[in-house]
């Protein structure tokens, strides 16, 4: 196959050659900041040396039956991206990565996954940018669905470099570049609690600030009060985290974790519904406090737990915000596609995971926020989409949202809350409320709508 050329620094430092598949199977976690466990990764090729380009990852579809519609998304997804940014690609290179569930041997993975990689290397063709190569990694070995060679590829697969032992991990030791562990890892740490007691505890604390704190959000005169409050806390607790010492992350998660009560925890999370007070709080966004605010955002939306789900978008956007503003672009991916999972109609977290992947300096956006702060205001969405206008007026490719066509009904990740216990499940009817039966479960769902609109789109 072709030679690929991946720079690991700025444009025109140092550049490097992969030469085959067992090369491109190593440099993946560098190209993606992560191992990207559970995952088809595409990437798009320029000119004859192969020069990487875009790429895109998402998680595999578990039903075969949404392989087709998914694979056709994700090549016109990457091809038109490409085309915005540096041109139509002149191939495209996937990889599907996922173990086996006991890991007794990655070939029974390879084996189920291949209709998958067939479908995305046909619906590739059918946009004219041939697949040179697709890899399955699984269980440490990879397989070449492109390969019917068994000398190179043989049945039992080939077992992937010792991690650090290769040119790339060479290069991109040089260049500062890190490997951020998997993808389940970073997940892991925004994701909501799973422990039946704490999740009971933190559910009650939110059930408690509800009633006193969404009838003030709904009300204009009132949410000036509770956005200040939120704010103050907010801060309080920024705080307390940064005096304590640093710490690996699991640990430093566990700590953060113990550092603020339910109660705290409920009324900054119920506040952030308010779009102008989140807003406010992504001006924190800099130097030391960058940092305990991104420790804030992700203790908090391990704190939306149960029927509260939905909340976790504003935390969550607030973190990947603040993991991009401080150069930490794939832990920003992942916190953005989380919120979007979340909430796949938060407006603000749909405009920063698009800005971060066709790769807008964020300082456009941190100057507009600072600006903000200053007056006293904060832009959010709004900030986003007047930097991608001025970005479209300078030449570069508009990033206004686009919807895409919906799959199939189970392929939606929606993300949505789960019925309170106890609460009895009632037919609606065109026009009325989601079916929580209690008054307060209503006034909730009308917080985080008004919370994440303005007169006239969401936010």
């Amino acid at each position: 196959m072709n030679k690929h050329h991946e720079s690991t620094g700025r444009a025109g430092e140092q550049q490097i050659t992969l030469r085959g598949p067992a090369e491109l199977a190593d440099a993946l976690p560098y190209l993606m900041g992560f191992y990207p466990n559970d995952s088809v990764v595409m990437v798009a090729l320029h000119g004859g040396r192969g020069r990487f380009g875009g790429r895109l990852r998402l998680g595999i579809p578990q039903a075969p039956g949404e392989w087709g519609p998914v694979a056709d998304q994700l090549a016109e997804c990457l091809v038109s991206g490409s085309e915005r940014r540096e041109g139509r690609p002149d191939a495209i290179v996937i990889f599907l990565c996922q173990d086996s569930p006991d890991g007794s041997g990655g070939r029974l993975a390879m084996e189920r996954l291949r209709p998958f990689a067939q479908r995305l290397r046909t619906a590739c063709g059918a946009l004219d940018v041939p697949v040179l190569e697709a890899l399955c990694i699984s269980d440490g070995r990879y397989w070449s669905y492109c390969c019917p060679d068994t000398r190179c590829c043989p049945d039992q697969g080939n077992p992937l470099a010792m991690p650090g032992t290769t040119v790339m991990a060479a290069a991109a030791a040089y260049a500062g570049v890190h490997v951020r562990g998997t993808l389940r890892d970073m997940e892991a740490r925004l994701q909501p609690w799973r422990t039946p007691a704490a999740v009971a505890a933190q559910e009650e604390a939110l059930d408690r600030a509800g009633p006193a704190l969404i009838p003030k959000l709904l009300d204009e005169r009132a949410k000036g009060e509770v956005a200040a409050e939120t704010l103050r806390l907010a801060r309080t607790l920024m705080d307390r985290i940064e005096e304590t010492q640093p710490a690996p992350p699991a640990l430093a998660d566990a700590g953060d974790d113990q550092l603020i009560g339910s109660d705290e925890a409920a009324a900054v999370i119920l506040g952030l519904q308010d779009r102008e007070t989140r807003d406010k709080a992504a001006a924190w966004m800099e130097g030391a406090e960058a940092q305990a605010a991104l420790r804030l955002w992700r203790t908090l939306a391990r704190r939306c737990v149960g029927p509260y789900g939905e909340h976790a978008a504003a935390p969550l956007t607030l973190a990947g915000w603040v993991s991009w503003s401080t150069g930490d672009e794939p832990g920003a991916r992942v916190a953005l596609a989380l919120a979007l999972r979340a909430d796949p109609d938060y407006t603000f977290a749909q405009l920063l995971h698009r800005a971060c992947n066709e790769g807008l300096d964020p300082e456009a956006l941190r100057r507009c926020l600072r600006e903000a702060a200053d007056e006293g205001a904060g832009p959010g969405a709004r900030a986003v989409e007047a930097v991608m206008d001025s970005a479209a007026d300078r030449g570069a490719p508009s990033l206004r949202v686009r919807r895409v066509r919906a799959l199939p009904d189970r392929g939606r990740r929606r993300g949505r809350a789960h019925r309170r216990p106890g609460a009895e499940r009632v037919k609606a009817s065109p026009g009325s409320p989601r079916p929580w039966t209690s008054a307060a479960g209503r006034r909730a769902r009308e917080a985080r709508r008004y919370g994440r609109r303005d007169s006239r789109a969401r936010r």
